[in-house]
């Protein structure tokens, strides 16, 4: 008998907000334990929730990026359970109106295309972290990530296999990314996925028994905890070796395993009931105009643009990663830059840079029109290539106009070619052994003038202009 898999994923997604969703915490990563709280997120008796406007609106973006339709009147509902990192031992979340509904997701596989049903994206707030300490067995709670907005985004059982589960993942991180949704980040914690899932002898209709693994947080786990659940459920039923029940299951990545945590509940066990404290959200044509606006245009669209612009493929896709370098790349493109050139300063300079400072490409600081800019001074020679890379450098870390910088601090080229001569006379003039080398036939020693004299210029000048005198002044000697 062949069994077919059948899998539906609840994603969920940080939101790329300033403050948290009912509450004025900011919600950065990386900060101390219990850094970002107030009475508020934090669940105290009496305090109220105020609902952050820029979480709707992303709220709405996901659901125009995912073809959904968006309910113009959104509520808020309180899910009941308890648990150690969830202060007021119930969550704010959308049940019975969520923001947005039936959409639908393209995805491209061996198989050919193939559209994956949304059954509907709801907004809530995420839960604190335990920190799970071996060695003095203990845990601690922390609260920073209380009441971060998140977007649950659910599907449709309509995957069938772990390939089809990995495209359809890349395709939403691709697309709430170039949104400015989220970053989606999986090492961050920014994206995470719970995966249902079941297995039927092929061609039937009725589903089979349902397990959940939660919180699952990279691509390759889920495509490894996908194979191996799926042949769990088909060896249970074909070999009896265990009965299968409904219940959440945890991925052991290390043993390549999944393990029973709990019975799963169903969603009478939440007890949901409208939030009081939260009024409806009544979307209006204006507001929703106003969000649609915004929207971009699809990657893949996108990628068209700048392949027909000139871009090699590989570099347009990597441009199309990053909805924040495409940007970059289109206002330098709008200030008179070509486009290669500003491709390639993005993937050279701006990217070393990033690297060195370890920040995404999303986190790029420069702006086009300044890179366009200072493009423009290295092309006419106002600025040599190495002093570039030095303003740049000032861009990045100070946000400083390149033009105005390089003037300051004295960074522009002269063009004084009296004042090079000078100098290349005196570096040849105070080192006859460079000199006596040279006609020896050691051209390295041409290169250590070569050195001395751009560090005497301060870099200002035309290298290759600089070595032809250099050449030229030890031809006469």
């Amino acid at each position: 008998m062949k069994f077919e898999t059948v899998i539906g994923l609840e994603v969920h997604v940080e939101m790329s907000a300033n403050s948290k969703i009912f509450c004025s915490c900011g919600a950065k990563y990386g900060s101390e334990q219990n850094e970002c709280v107030c009475p508020a997120c934090c669940g105290m008796p009496g305090m109220l929730p105020v609902m952050n406007r820029r979480v709707v609106e992303l709220g709405m973006t996901a659901g125009m990026m995912l073809n959904c339709k968006i309910n113009r009147t959104t509520t808020f509902d309180k899910k009941s359970y308890y648990y150690p990192d969830l202060p007021a031992s119930y969550q704010t979340t959308q049940w019975f109106a969520p923001i947005a509904v039936d959409g639908k997701v393209k995805i491209e596989t061996a198989n050919g295309e193939k559209y994956i049903g949304i059954k509907q994206i709801h907004m809530e707030e995420d839960a604190g972290k335990l920190v799970h300490d071996d060695w003095t067995d203990t845990t601690l709670v922390d609260f920073n990530r209380t009441s971060v907005p998140l977007i649950e985004i659910v599907s449709r059982p309509d995957l069938s296999s772990a390939k089809e589960v990995i495209a359809y993942l890349e395709r939403l991180r691709s697309l709430l990314r170039f949104a400015g949704v989220s970053d989606c980040r999986w090492e961050m914690g920014t994206m995470r996925c719970d995966v249902n899932l079941s297995v039927r002898p092929e061609g039937s209709k009725e589903l089979g028994v349902r397990t959940e693994m939660k919180n699952m947080n990279s691509l390759s786990a889920i495509e490894k905890a996908i194979e191996y659940e799926s042949a769990r459920h088909i060896d249970a039923i074909v070999s009896g070796t265990e009965e299968l029940v409904q219940e959440t299951r945890r991925w052991d990545d290390i043993k390549g395993k999944s393990y029973a945590m709990r019975t799963k509940e169903t969603a009478g066990d939440y007890r949901y009931f409208p939030d009081p404290n939260l009024m409806p959200i009544v979307i209006d044509d204006a507001w929703y105009d106003e969000v649609k606006s915004t929207l971009p245009v699809l990657p893949e669209e996108k990628l068209a643009q700048y392949m027909e612009a000139g871009l090699d493929e590989k570099v347009a896709s990597q441009l199309v990663a990053s909805r924040r370098l495409c940007d970059v790349l289109d206002d330098a493109v709008k200030a008179g830059c070509p486009v290669k050139d500003a491709a390639n300063w993005i993937f050279s300079d701006c990217m070393k840079l990033c690297n060195r400072e370890k920040k995404t490409a999303d986190e790029l600081p420069v702006n086009g029109t300044d890179l366009a800019k200072l493009i423009e001074l290295v092309k006419n020679g106002t600025v040599t290539r190495p002093n570039a890379a030095r303003i740049l450098a000032a861009m990045f870390t100070e946000g400083v106009a390149p033009e105005a910088y390089a003037e300051q601090n004295g960074l522009l080229a002269g063009g004084d070619d009296g004042k090079v001569d000078a100098v290349v006379k005196q570096v040849v003039d105070e080192n006859p052994k460079a000199v006596a080398d040279f006609k020896a036939g050691k051209e390295k020693a041409a290169m250590a003038l070569f050195g001395q004299a751009m560090k005497l210029l301060n870099k200002n000048c035309d290298p290759q202009q600089l070595k032809e005198k250099i050449f030229a002044e030890l031809g006469k000697r």
